[in-house]
């Protein structure tokens, strides 16, 4: 009988000192850590203004609006003058099929912009401050873009039209998952 104690008292004792490790883990000690501040701007920092202010350097440089014809008047372009550009190869690979395929400039900032919203919506996960500025700064990103995309004659392609409504997605995804995460967070016990 007494052996059965001293097995119970030991598993006891690992169990407390488990419970003590995980609590420090989480903060729950004296000594009460926070993150990084990298960490931090990373949490708060929406990865799709990267592809964005990428579009944005190219629309700079991508020409102006208005042209001359050979007798010199002025001619206003139909497309945006950036179309072109965007269009242009990035990258070509040989296929086994025997065509080539070809990533335009405009596919390439796509698929950086594709990559970065998954992340976004994985960093949505969390439900800490960081998270709702980040919502607060995603949705002013999208603001932006959508006056760019309406108002600028650059902005006015199917590439940026892409990125505004990934951006659009990413502050409705960020939204809607943060709410099902925190729902999941406070609703330990059934009845909530």
């Amino acid at each position: 009988m007494a052996n059965r104690d001293d097995k119970l008292t030991a598993a006891a004792a690992t169990v407390a000192a488990l419970e003590r490790k995980q609590a420090q883990r989480r903060g729950g000690g004296n000594e009460q850590q926070q993150g990084s501040p990298m960490r931090l701007i990373f949490g708060i920092f929406p990865l799709l203004v990267i592809p964005v202010i990428l579009y944005n350097l190219i629309a700079l440089g991508g020409g102006s609006v208005d042209t001359t014809n050979a007798a010199g008047q002025l001619v206003q372009s139909v497309q945006a003058p950036i179309a072109g550009l965007l269009s242009e190869r990035f990258l070509g690979l040989p296929m086994i099929s025997g065509v080539e395929w070809v990533l335009t400039k405009g596919d390439a900032i796509v698929l950086l912009a594709v990559t970065f919203l998954f992340l976004e919506i994985l960093k949505s996960t969390s439900t800490g401050t960081a998270t709702i500025v980040n919502h607060g700064i995603s949705l002013l990103l999208f603001i932006i873009c959508l006056v760019q995309f309406l108002l600028m004659p650059n902005f006015a392609t199917s590439t940026f039209f892409i990125l505004m409504a990934m951006t659009l997605l990413d502050v409705l995804a960020g939204v809607i998952v943060t709410i099902v995460s925190a729902r999941r967070d406070f609703g330990v016990d059934g009845n909530v």
